[in-house]
């Protein structure tokens, strides 16, 4: 019987790791890819959000409505069910404006509920994962850059989500940057944080929202402006990770920030 040399084939995972997404939102996939390593997978799991349309495209701003509709049952619990019934390590929920307009006491709420669906499998989400981020690395004042089409109600809601949860933020508003998502380049986030946000010296910058194009540009903000950058789909990227038991894992990733040298429950400080 002779050996076979099999190809790389996808089968062997050192994690797997569930997004529930926007019915026609591509960036939280896309970002996840981008950092993982070879033995690390991601499976989706799509919600309908009423305010995209075919091709990702949206308004200017997003009504709060639809933010709202899309973590009320029965269409998430379900995609979580569905994701949890496949064998994972970790289920991540790809969406921060709607712990915006819950608060941090209504996402609890929100968790424990999907809780009851995911087959005991760890769960996370966008806003969560960042106060653990925040938190592991000792960062106390934070600026928060929300998307172009977050308007500025949704973003003071952001605001209250953070200082809610302890911190102090220095600086919170929509990015001046046109409200669509195929328009957004590393150049230009990268600009939009030096010129606007920098100035304010917090100890870390939270790109918000899992929209928005942000994960290339971490490492090089990081060196030139010497404070902690994370952004919606690194941060929960990284604790779905850790949740997932692969914290070794986390470790060997470079590129993507300071982050993934910290673990959760640690402080840099």
């Amino acid at each position: 019987m002779s050996d076979i040399q099999a190809e790389k084939d996808g089968w062997e995972a050192r994690a797997r790791i569930g997004v529930v997404v926007p019915h026609a939102d591509v960036g939280p996939e896309s970002e996840f890819q981008a950092i993982a390593p070879d033995d690390v997978f991601v499976h989706g799991s799509r919600v309908h959000f009423a305010a995209m349309r075919p091709g990702g495209e949206m308004d200017p701003k997003i009504p709060h409505d639809p933010v709202r509709a899309f973590v009320e049952p029965p269409l998430i619990d379900d995609a979580v069910e569905l994701l949890a019934a496949s064998p994972l390590d970790v289920i991540a929920l790809g969406f921060t404006s709607s712990s915006y307009v819950l608060g941090a006491s209504g996402e609890k709420e929100l968790f424990a509920r999907l809780a009851t669906r995911t087959r005991d499998i760890p769960l996370t989400g966008t806003t969560a994962a960042a106060v653990t981020g925040l938190t592991a690395l000792g960062a106390r004042k934070v600026a928060i850059v929300n998307p172009p089409w977050f308007d500025d109600r949704l973003s003071r809601l952001g605001a209250g989500y953070f200082t809610e949860q302890g911190f102090t933020v220095v600086h919170h508003g929509p990015c001046g940057l046109p409200s669509n998502q195929k328009l957004i380049t590393p150049q230009a986030l990268s600009d939009w944080i030096r010129t606007t946000v920098a100035g304010h010296r917090p100890d870390a910058v939270l790109v918000a929202g899992n929209g928005i194009r942000a994960v290339g540009v971490i490492n090089a903000l990081e060196k030139e402006l010497d404070f902690a950058v994370l952004t919606a789909n690194q941060v929960l990227f990284w604790h779905a990770l850790h949740l997932a038991g692969a914290g070794q894992t986390a470790t060997r990733i470079t590129g993507y920030g300071r982050l993934f040298h910290t673990a959760p429950g640690s402080s840099a400080s």
